[in-house]
């Protein structure tokens, strides 16, 4: 059996840590209860864990009330909750949803589904090196804002945007503030209150946990924006009544309870792992750009995920390269969709030109990235960037 190939995709999803696992394990088989179920131990259990892990996850990210979190199946859930519920909460008022050219689908296609129901959808752009001015955010509120939605981590290029100063904007007007932390929780440090952030996405599986959950954190009041007023959520999904009428389904225990356990793990090693990574990170681009012309970095040299790297070679295609290195799992930063041969929006809304987009490499490391791999993948990638080049002059 061939070896399998050093992962560097982890922004696409991460192993489940084994700590994660032996955690999880009761839940499957010894204590196996519906948190749902109120007759019985199997229940009682099973809802007393369910509620720990709604605390320890609460406390993780500086939420003041383990109520604020809402449990889904995932951050696109979570996103979908918090926009489109919030939106429809307001129904009939209209209203102006504002967010950013670089946010994933899950918050894009939600926000340009309201349209269809009478809301207004204001798209801010970004600068070249993919942050938002906040200043740009405030004016483009309007006279009836409904909800800001920026992501605090960009899944392709990495930026981290300046989620404090968009918060502290809006709380001046009293306007909600989202965010799709899904590649920021566990990685950066998260404090709802210190960002004026009113919800929140994340999930497990970007995190060393399980696939299948996530949480939207939703402020029981917002106080921080001085209405006092609860913010109220119409649900997506009915049936049950589940999660205080929030979000109706069987709660996973097993899942959540690793989630809990996920989180905690990476904010006892987000320090040190951070600027690990950081370090094999900057120790890629040195090698890279010393090594070859025409290569760029995209998104804010400094501003970013400590995991991350996007890079786009001149003259190479992104496809071709990855086919070349098939000892490495990777990802085209151009992303096309569906065979049209289109760059990512993210790149296009960076301005970076559709033949170096199209170039476009992201590298996400992990905790198993060593030196050893990162300037073995340095070397191919200089080794067939140039072969492409080559060829390619012919």
């Amino acid at each position: 059996m061939p070896e399998a190939p050093v992962y560097l995709d982890h922004h696409a999803t991460t192993p489940v840590d084994p700590r994660v696992v032996e955690a999880m394990a009761p839940w499957w088989t010894e204590r196996f209860g519906n948190a749902a179920s109120a007759t019985h131990r199997y229940g009682w259990e099973a809802e007393a864990a369910v509620e720990a892990a709604r605390e320890r996850i609460a406390r993780a990210i500086g939420a003041a009330d383990p109520g604020e979190i809402v449990f889904t199946s995932g951050t696109t859930e979570s996103d979908n909750l918090a926009i489109a519920g919030l939106a429809r909460a307001r129904s009939g008022r209209g209203g102006r949803i504002v967010t950013t050219a670089i946010e994933h689908p899950a918050v894009l296609d939600t926000a340009r589904a309201l349209e269809a129901e009478g809301f207004e959808v204001h798209v801010i752009p970004v600068a070249a090196d993919g942050l938002v001015d906040p200043a740009q955010v405030e004016a483009g509120l309007g006279e009836q804002p409904l909800l800001v939605s920026v992501g605090a981590a960009n899944s392709e290029i990495g930026v981290l945007q300046p989620l404090e100063a968009i918060g502290e904007r809006c709380r001046r007007r009293g306007v909600p503030f989202h965010s799709d932390a899904a590649q920021a929780v566990g990685k950066i440090p998260i404090d709802v209150d210190r960002l004026g952030v009113d919800l929140l996405s994340f999930c497990a599986h970007k995190l060393y946990g399980p696939k299948g959950i996530g949480a939207l954190y939703v402020r029981r009041t917002r106080g921080a924006a001085g209405s006092g007023a609860r913010l109220r959520l119409v649900p997506i999904l009915h049936g049950g009544g589940h999660e205080r009428g929030r979000r109706s389904g069987t709660v996973p225990v097993p899942l959540v309870v690793g989630f809990a356990r996920a989180v905690e793990l990476c904010l006892e090693e987000q320090a040190g792992e951070a600027k690990r990574q950081a370090q094999l990170r900057d120790h890629l681009w040195d090698r890279l750009h010393t090594g070859l012309a025409g290569v760029h970095r995209n998104g804010h040299p400094e501003r970013r995920l400590p995991g991350n790297l996007s890079v786009a070679f001149e003259g190479v295609e992104a496809d071709a390269l990855i086919a070349s290195l098939r000892e490495f799992a990777l990802s085209a930063g151009s992303a096309c969709a569906s065979g049209s041969g289109e760059p990512s929006h993210v790149l296009r809304a960076i301005g970076l030109p559709a033949a170096l987009a199209r170039g476009a490499l992201r590298v996400g490391l992990g905790r198993s990235t060593t030196l050893a791999q990162i300037d073995r993948l340095a070397d191919r990638l200089i080794e067939e960037v140039e072969g492409l080049r080559a060829r390619r002059r012919g």
